[in-house]
């Protein structure tokens, strides 16, 4: 039996609707870039360049636990090109205000993912 509540959407199809929707919630500057998860059909890998001087990338898994609900994780933070700690104040705000982006940029997709 397959429930309303599973992700039926082909992958491909998720990144598209990602990369299209995903900058229109970022901050004026800022740049993304989603790919498809290799090991995991219902998981996207995002890409974060921050706009201004801060010279700092993030790169998040999203993955959809059903669909409508997101789980985000970080994988990496770095400034200009070196990771650093995320845990500082600087990296942990952005973190914050991504992982916002993310959380809207699925519930603009409901309609899509949500059948």
């Amino acid at each position: 039996m397959v429930s309303n509540d599973e992700l039926n959407v082909p992958q491909e199809d998720l990144v598209q609707a990602w990369q299209q929707t995903l900058p229109q919630r970022l901050t004026v500057g800022d740049k993304a870039q989603v790919t498809a998860d290799g090991a995991d059909p219902r998981g996207l890998r995002v890409h974060i360049e921050t706009a201004g001087h801060q010279m700092m990338e993030f790169d998040f898994a999203v993955r959809y636990v059903d669909s409508r609900e997101i789980d985000i994780q970080v994988v990496d933070v770095e400034r200009d090109g070196q990771t650093i700690d995320e845990r500082a104040d600087i990296p942990q705000q952005l973190i914050a205000d991504y992982r916002r982006h993310l959380h809207e940029t699925a519930q603009a997709l409901h309609h899509f993912t949500h059948s």
